[in-house]
């Protein structure tokens, strides 16, 4: 049973015992907490609420709004929704905070509460450390009967999303509706399978084949849309003659593409398509995170533009991109943040732009990847035990290549000439990410062999 508690929110598996796992103690806790620290003494106090499809969505989504409710703050109740979706409603509803019940790629048993603030966008580090010293101190005071905050349903708001969506600059339905798209699209049965969908008949595309669309939650497969958990829609992309296969994670952050041939667009590649298609039309700079590619760099100096990297996770990205006053930016896990609409990862957003770049291309998908420089990106990672010292070990590593240029922004990063490796320990599993890029795949996965092995001989101590 794992909890994890992060700038990400609050993580864990459900069922155990309370403090081991997310269970319903929990759940009430860090929900009161955050409300608590929301409401901040004011009288009156707004929170959107949506979930995810996930199994134990319906259970956690009862006790957060009661929860909100016995503290006497009014709740907008979304239902089944994405994580964009609740983040432009919280704007959109002037509410003082949203939270999104989700564990994004997380397999089924585990669940979350995603926190946002009033732009609706997550919270940033400090908030969060206050969040949980709040919970920690487990004083909470609830309001009276009187004085019950009211929950209200509202259902609309994915189609809300999709008409901002429709209205933004540079989506172009006739485009899109002229090329008499095929689209397979996969949304794992949560719900993406009702906002894919809707959102693509919106832009015109003549045939959606729906696979894995019922939201009901049930995972057919490990919802992280990695190339390994895809075979069967590049089955059906080559078997229905589709132009195209969409992807997307349980709460629609994060959008995989597959070509019209079952190969894989690449997730890393989602953001630099979209990226170059949106720097075609509006000069200026890009941002993304450290471990991903340096392809968006290519891209982004050939349109005249700065690129900057990040620290890992969405608030350290939005951050960056405000500083530098970024058009377009993202992680390379298939998150695409687009200013102009809202500062979010947006799958939803970036199927429009994205289907549009390929409708204005005007050729195949595999022949729109092969316009970009190739790089590859090896994705491992290393199970953590309570015994490894992280510190020292990172220290460790960082001792060993000392020679070679650092960045200790988050976690190592490690230049070699045009090649990197980057470890760092995750915000939302027990795990080490080691991520490493070539422009050779063997060579990215040489590299990530290699640092792995040094990790594992300085854990045994040799």
């Amino acid at each position: 049973m794992t909890l994890i508690k992060s700038i990400s929110g609050i993580r864990g598996t459900i069922g155990g015992k309370p403090g081991d796992s997310l269970t319903p103690t929990d759940i009430l806790k860090f929900t009161a907490a955050f409300g608590i620290m929301i409401k901040n003494g004011s009288k009156e106090c707004k929170i959107v609420v949506g979930r995810d499809a996930r199994l134990s969505g319906d259970m956690v989504n009862r006790l957060v709004t009661g929860t909100l409710s016995g503290l006497g703050i009014d709740v907008i109740d979304l239902g089944l929704s994405t994580t964009p979706t609740v983040e432009l409603a919280v704007v959109d509803e002037k509410a003082q905070g949203g939270i999104i019940l989700t564990a994004s790629h997380n397999p089924k048993q585990w669940n979350a509460l995603k926190l946002l603030n009033s732009d609706g966008e997550f919270i940033s580090d400090a908030l969060g450390k206050k969040m949980i010293e709040i919970a920690s101190k487990d004083e909470f005071e609830f309001a009276t009967v009187d004085k019950l905050g009211t929950i209200t349903e509202k259902n609309d708001y994915i189609q809300k999303h999709i008409d901002k969506i429709l209205a933004m600059d540079l989506v172009d339905v006739k485009a899109i509706k002229a090329k008499k798209f095929k689209i397979v699209v996969d949304a794992v049965n949560s719900t993406g399978g009702i906002a894919v969908p809707l959102l693509l008949k919106a832009l015109g595309v003549e045939t959606v084949v729906e696979l894995y669309c019922t939201p009901d939650g049930k995972f057919p497969h490990n919802p992280e849309p990695l190339p390994e958990n895809l075979t069967e829609i590049s089955l059906q992309v080559k078997r229905n003659k589709a132009d195209l296969g969409i992807v997307v994670d349980p709460d629609v952050d994060r959008l995989a593409l597959v070509c019209e041939d079952g190969s894989m667009f690449g997730e890393e590649y989602t953001l630099v398509a979209v990226a170059d298609f949106v720097l075609q039309h509006k000069k200026g700079n890009t941002v993304s995170n450290l471990s991903s590619t340096r392809a968006l760099r290519d891209i982004t100096e050939k349109h005249g533009g700065t690129y900057s990297a990040s620290a890992v996770g969405e608030v350290n990205v939005v951050k960056m991109m405000k500083e530098t006053k970024a058009v377009i930016g993202g992680e390379g896990n298939g998150g695409i943040i687009v200013p102009e609409l809202h500062y979010g990862r947006d799958a939803l957003a970036g199927i429009a732009l994205f289907l549009t770049h390929l409708a204005k291309f005007g050729k195949i998908c595999s022949m729109l990847r092969a316009s970009y420089p190739d790089y590859f990106i090896s994705k491992n990672k290393i199970e953590l035990t309570p015994e490894i010292n992280i510190d020292d070990l990172m220290k460790k590593v960082q001792e060993k290549y000392k020679k070679q240029p650092i960045n200790l922004v988050d976690g190592v990063k490690i230049e070699f000439d045009n090649e990197w490796v980057h470890l760092r320990r995750s915000n939302t599993e027990p795990i080490i990410r080691i991520y490493a890029e070539s422009r050779s795949e063997a060579t990215a996965n040489h590299l990530a062999e290699k640092i792995i092995s040094d990790m594992k001989q300085i854990i045994k101590g040799k």
